[in-house]
């Protein structure tokens, strides 16, 4: 037992020589003595304090586990700081994953529980060579593949499908290579990537759903839902203004489900170099305020968050885009 106070006993003289320690460190450098940034758990160097706060914080809360390096204190970081051969950036850390069409298949297997013989043309598309002798491409690869090209060149579907027919001619006769992008976005929705179309208000005042499911006009600015045709004639059943929404929550199963993906989701936690550089965005301020607000959130590593990107916006109609792309909520 006297062992064990002894213990204790050093470990707090340990812990006050070290807070003192860096207290005189940091106002050493400090430009104004009263905003110094605290380094405490719960600051995490985005707050500046007086030293008498910052005491107290580190006493409460503890040292920033990821802060060893002080370089918003004055101290000077080099290349070999915090850092060790297994915590080094990795060459291929934005590398792409190529999936197989059949580990993609086994993905959404679970999705057809009720409905087995579409789930067993799925798997058929999946293991069908893309023409007969053909054993580098599916039917299914090919597809994914030329989908990828497509949305990485923003290639348009009328493009996309005249490609197509030419590529089915060329490739030899009895092949499996759909003809029109229609046919290609098929095989696309049952690998669980479909969208949903929501009706809008030409104005963007609504989306019709939920209350507002069943409306004929916006309650907001009278417009109707219905595109205008001739003479100003209302086409009943046909939208004025769509809105293509792509559900997150089956793409995030997806992601989890691929071994090699799912390890990229939690690098931020278990292999992210702890230097004090931006290296990541969990290094950022904006990820620090959400660990200290949600606690519970931040401690489970597998909980994604989510960024808005204004890409593709077209405000007032001022580009020359033929559509706008909006971030929602819903």
């Amino acid at each position: 037992m006297d062992k064990e106070w002894m213990s204790k006993d050093r470990l707090s003289h340990e812990f006050d020589v070290g807070v003192e320690s860096f207290l005189q460190f940091a106002l050493k450098n400090a430009i104004h003595s009263d905003a110094i940034p605290c380094p405490c758990a719960r600051c995490g160097n985005l707050w500046k304090k007086n030293v008498e706060t910052i005491r107290a914080h580190l006493y409460c809360n503890g040292m920033d586990l990821t802060y060893h390096t002080w370089i918003w204190h004055g101290e000077r970081s080099t290349k070999g700081n915090s850092m060790n051969d297994n915590d080094r950036v990795r060459q291929d850390e934005h590398k792409s994953f190529n999936e197989k069409p059949i580990d993609m298949v086994h993905c959404v297997y679970e999705s057809y529980a009720e409905n087995p013989s579409q789930f067993n043309k799925l798997l058929e598309d999946a293991d069908k060579p893309l023409y007969p002798g053909c054993a580098k491409f599916t039917k299914l690869s090919a597809v994914v593949k030329l989908f990828n090209l497509k949305a990485k060149y923003s290639w348009s579907d009328k493009s996309f499908t005249d490609l197509l027919i030419l590529f089915g001619e060329m490739l030899p006769d009895h092949n499996e290579l759909p003809s029109s992008v229609y046919d290609a976005k098929k095989s696309l929705r049952a690998l669980g990537m479909d969208y949903v179309k929501i009706h809008a208000c030409p104005n963007d005042c609504i989306l019709y759903r939920t209350e507002y499911e069943d409306f004929a006009n916006c309650p907001t600015c009278g417009t109707s839902r219905w595109k205008l045709g001739n003479e100003s004639k209302v086409k009943e059943g046909i939208p004025a203004k769509v809105l293509w929404y792509f559900p997150p929550i089956p793409r995030f199963q997806r992601m989890f489900r691929n071994k090699a993906i799912s390890k990229e989701l939690t690098w931020h936690a278990d292999k992210r170099i702890r230097d004090g550089y931006l290296r990541h965005p969990a290094d950022s301020p904006s990820w620090k305020l959400v660990d200290r607000m949600w606690p519970d959130f931040a401690y489970e590593p597998r909980n994604l968050r989510l960024a808005i990107s204004a890409y593709g916006i077209n405000p007032h109609s001022l580009m020359s885009s033929a559509y706008s792309c909006w971030p929602t909520t819903g």
